[in-house]
């Protein structure tokens, strides 16, 4: 069963958060189990971020999540957020696209 993360946080540095997960991309090619990813901003609140990750299930998530790029860019994100990221796992049920 797939896996999907979320990741929702407040920042004012979404540059440097780019560029982070731009190193974190390159430096795990071929390490990473995540599949597909999504940075999204809220329309009302342009401070507030939720990055959507997935993965081919909960297992390939908590591998990813032991890589050291992974462990140190949650360690730099939260330095540039407002406050402490807050996680939702979830196991997905329906995907559909249209």
């Amino acid at each position: 069963m797939k896996f999907v993360q979320v990741i929702e946080f407040d920042t004012t540095h979404e540059e440097q958060i780019q560029s982070l997960l731009d190193k974190w991309r390159e430096s795990t090619v071929g390490d990473r189990t995540a599949t597909h990813t999504m940075l999204t901003r809220d329309h009302r609140r342009p401070q507030h971020y939720m990055a959507i990750i997935e993965f081919p299930s909960y297992e390939e998530a908590i591998r990813n999540s032991e890589l050291p790029q992974t462990g140190d860019l949650a360690h730099r994100m939260a330095a540039l957020c407002d406050g402490p990221p807050r996680f939702v796992d979830l196991d997905l049920v329906r995907d559909e696209r249209f």
